[in-house]
């Protein structure tokens, strides 16, 4: 979709389509389901968690293939969107501005594109600790296939799993502030797709006049 066929009426611009909106879903209700079986399993004092979820080895059962839905949808998110999270000259000017990204002076941040820095990191983070998660995943639930001489693998997984779990819990919780707190009207966007024109204007300028531009140019 070319960015001139995002302009709506009203004063709306759509940021996501159905298409994007739809395998964000298909990642966040996994990885939520992830997060609270994988608690459940990490600690014997979360583990009511797990009957929620229907019992111990329903959770178990479920707790892989749920792990292999989200990397699912977390590598077609790369397919979609990986050319515009590289980093720019303009993305080091935003950590430089962080502290005005924090105290909501967005005037004085520089002017972001699609995904400012901070959604590029956690972008990359999930990825990458998605495929930390998917590879000692697989090890530990195939873990009678691993040869003993390769103890170590099963040993390296035991550690690595939990350790690229916690990763993206933090990632998660900065997520969630983004999304709700710092850009406001962004968590909205990946329900009903659109958002308003000064809501782009303020939060990722660089995008509301990469946008504008193309549509004056068909007209």
């Amino acid at each position: 979709m070319s960015p001139s066929e995002q302009i709506l009426p009203h004063g709306r611009i759509l940021r996501y389509t159905f298409h994007e909106r739809a395998t964000h879903w298909v990642a966040a209700i996994s990885y939520i389901y992830l997060l609270l079986t994988g608690l459940a399993f990490w600690s014997p004092w979360l583990f009511w968690l797990a009957v929620l979820l229907g019992g111990g080895q329903v959770s178990r059962m479920l707790h892989p293939w749920a792990g292999l839905l989200f990397m699912a949808a977390v590598i077609y998110m790369a397919v979609m969107w990986a050319r515009q999270m590289g980093v720019t000259e303009n993305d080091k000017a935003w950590w430089r501005s962080l502290r005005f990204y924090i105290t909501n002076q967005d005037d004085k941040m520089p002017p972001a594109g699609r995904y400012n820095a901070g959604q590029k990191l956690l972008f990359w983070g999930f990825f990458f600790c998605g495929l930390l998660l998917l590879i000692s995943g697989v090890i530990l639930w195939f873990t009678e296939l691993v040869p003993w001489n390769l103890r170590l693998l099963r040993y390296s997984a035991v550690l690595l799993h939990p350790a690229a779990a916690l990763l993206t819990i933090g990632l998660f919780m900065i997520h969630i502030y983004m999304s709700v707190f710092a850009e406001r009207g962004a968590f909205g966007s990946i329900i009903h797709g659109d958002v308003s024109e000064q809501f782009a204007k303020r939060y990722h300028p660089a995008w509301y006049q990469e946008v504008v531009r193309s549509s004056l140019a068909r007209k």
